[in-house]
């Protein structure tokens, strides 16, 4: 089964990077894509909007599909949706293309965002021992790669589809091949499924988790949506140097989830999760007080280092909690709930901001991340149902839990 393990590994991984790449694909050339369907700036909030919105419906509805069939095939087939989606964003003239590109594309990247973090849950669990960062690490090198592949687009003016095309036939029979390596968590009869229709229904405990998942989500959005804003119009850079915060972010966010793992296996979720959350939390500090550009960009570094952890081990937790209560489908049902508030905090983080910038200033806005931060520190103990397991290795799991490839489905 080691073989089996790791080919899996390794296949969840490209496709989180995939995911990466086409997401940052999508979210880099907006004023591109505005361009080309000629949506005005009263529009643009909207589309945007609806994104996330369809994303947390398709999480919420992979909940009940995944009573039915394993989440590996969920993920091999939502993820070219997403890049298909992604394709015809670019290839489309007319608003109602648009309209229905969008549609598929938030729907299908819910039900990709959700089954690939089961299975990075189980695939964990499998291997006793902390390995959720390195896949999110996975995603943020292909948010690298897909901002950087962006930015050649816009530099040298091609059309969104001419940027879009290469890397989906390149993009799309990789992960189709590689998703023939997916490994699945515990394996249920079908009778055993339908017992745990409503396993979903006694997870109050998950509500600390979703609220550090929200925090963490406005946190990210804050970074992505305002820092060049920020350092531009507050603290007086040149508008070439008001789009490095945001690459400085995701570089650091790669270095974390890269050791983050070994941290966690040193130290337990818990102390990775604490000392994130304080990190992040200075990031803010640093950044609402920061007399000049240099002390910004020291900010948003800080940002990055500390935000990193945050998501991998939430979604680590709810797995772990879910499963200690003996119901394995409990675990995907938690992972799939708790996803839907990524999109919460997507929602809230970027017209906050902005709303208290209006009314009062950027600076103090940096100020109301900060202080959520600091909240979710109260709710750290949430991190400790299994973190011995995974951190020190003091339990190894059981054979059953070791799931088996999608191969063979």
């Amino acid at each position: 089964m080691t073989d089996v393990l790791r080919r899996g590994r390794a296949s969840l991984a490209f496709s989180f990077l995939v995911q990466g790449v086409a997401f940052a694909l999508l979210v880099t050339r907006i004023p591109g894509i505005q361009n080309r369907y000629g949506v005005s700036d009263g529009m643009l909030p909207v589309f945007l909007a609806a994104v996330p919105i369809l994303a947390g419906i398709g999480s919420v509805s992979t909940e009940r599909l995944v009573r039915r069939v394993p989440p590996s095939r969920v993920l091999r087939w939502s993820q070219p949706v997403v890049l298909l989606a992604l394709l015809a964003v670019g290839a489309g003239r007319q608003m109602a293309v648009l309209a229905l590109a969008l549609a598929a594309f938030g729907l299908a990247v819910g039900a990709l965002d959700a089954s690939m973090n089961m299975l990075g849950v189980s695939l964990q669990r499998a291997y006793g021992r902390s390995i959720m960062l390195s896949f999110h690490a996975a995603y943020s090198l292909g948010g690298i790669v897909g901002a950087s592949l962006a930015w050649v687009g816009a530099h040298f003016g091609l059309a969104l589809w001419v940027s879009y095309l290469p890397v989906v036939l390149v993009l799309l029979p990789a992960a189709l091949v590689g998703s023939r390596w997916y490994v699945d968590g515990e394996t249920q009869a079908p009778e055993e499924k339908g017992a745990e229709a409503g396993a979903g229904g006694g997870l109050k405990w998950l509500l600390p988790l979703c609220l550090v998942m929200t925090v963490a989500y406005i946190g990210d959005s804050t970074v992505s949506n305002w820092s060049a804003k920020y350092l531009q119009d507050v603290l007086g850079s040149s508008e070439q140097m008001a789009t490095v915060p945001y690459n400085v972010y995701m570089v650091t966010t790669l270095l974390g989830r890269t050791v983050g793992d070994v941290g966690v296996r040193r130290f337990g979720a818990v102390a990775v999760v604490r000392a994130g959350a304080l990190v992040a939390a200075a990031g803010f500090a640093v950044v609402a007080g920061a007399p000049g550009a240099w002390t910004g960009m020291l900010g948003f570094t800080l940002l990055g280092l500390g935000l990193c952890v945050l998501v991998p081990q939430t979604f680590a937790a709810a797995g772990r909690r879910a499963y200690e209560t003996g119901r394995p489908g409990a675990s995907d049902a938690a992972v799939a709930r708790l996803n839907v508030f990524n999109y919460v905090g997507f929602l809230i983080g970027s017209p906050l901001v902005g709303a208290l910038g209006d009314a009062w200033s950027y600076r103090g806005a940096m100020l109301v991340p900060m202080v959520l931060m600091l909240v979710t520190l109260l709710h750290a103990r949430s991190f400790a149902a299994g973190a011995d397991r995974y951190g020190g290795g003091h339990e190894r799991p059981r054979t059953a839990d070791v799931g088996r490839s999608s191969n063979g489905l």
